[in-house]
């Protein structure tokens, strides 16, 4: 009976022993695996650290390449900007060449003009029977030569005379009752076109004492007339 509950009593504990010794596996397999894990975890995350500041490094390179690349921008903008100054002075210096240009053609009657002006008509003056010498009377070139020039003198930038436009070398010669434009011969009126500001050539010839009564003076039949429009040819020949 005694061997019997030894025997019992040795098999109970071999019972518990095993249990715990299945528990006791248990939980080292279950502590092995869940470390195990932790290990994984804790490796992915530091990759995951390292690759971040990895892409980091290189954000923070390429930034700074951004910026030399913005300053070497700036610099060639500048220097696009110093260009274009130099070619728009450039343009102005070409600009005011051809105005330039222009204006002497116009003057050496290369060109047509048209713009507005004034008209002046010299005309002999009243036959007087009484007057012994006829070329009192007469439209002379001195006469003209007044003309002419007091509508320069006041910024005209073409004259005509009977349509016939004068250049910076052009010469009037009196021959009796008609004179002598560069060659051409031309009888009174003398019908004279100046373009330029109509206001101020009419106000330099009708000036007191000026040109316009100098020649009424001498009998000479002179009116003056404002044009908005003239239009003078351009020489003929050399």
């Amino acid at each position: 009976m005694v061997k019997k509950n030894k025997m019992k009593k040795v098999k109970g504990n071999q019972v518990i022993l095993s249990f715990v010794c299945l528990v006791l596996g248990f939980m080292l397999a279950f502590s092995y695996h869940l470390t195990k894990k932790e290990k994984e975890a804790s490796k992915i995350t530091d990759m995951e650290w390292e690759k971040t500041l990895d892409l980091r490094n290189q954000l923070i390179d390429q930034e700074q390449a951004n910026r030399e690349l913005q300053k070497e921008l700036n610099q060639e903008q500048e220097k696009v900007l110093e260009i274009e100054k130099q070619l728009a002075k450039e343009a102005q210096v070409y600009f005011n060449l051809a105005e330039d240009a222009e204006k002497y053609r116009m003057y050496l009657g290369k060109v047509a003009v048209k713009g507005k002006g004034v008209q002046i008509i010299l005309n002999d003056g009243e036959y007087e029977p009484n007057e012994e010498n006829i070329n009192n009377y007469l439209v002379h070139e001195h006469h003209i030569f007044k003309v002419i020039n007091e509508l320069y003198i006041s910024g005209a930038q073409a004259v005509a005379i009977n349509g016939q436009r004068l250049s910076h070398n052009s010469y009037i010669v009196c021959d009796g009752p008609v004179i002598t434009v560069d060659g051409f011969q031309h009888p009174a009126p003398f019908v004279i076109t100046a373009i330029g500001d109509p206001e101020v050539l009419e106000s330099a010839i009708n000036l007191t004492g000026g040109v316009k009564d100098q020649l009424v003076n001498d009998n000479i039949l002179f009116s003056i007339e404002k044009k908005d429009e003239i239009i003078l040819d351009p020489i003929l020949g050399n």
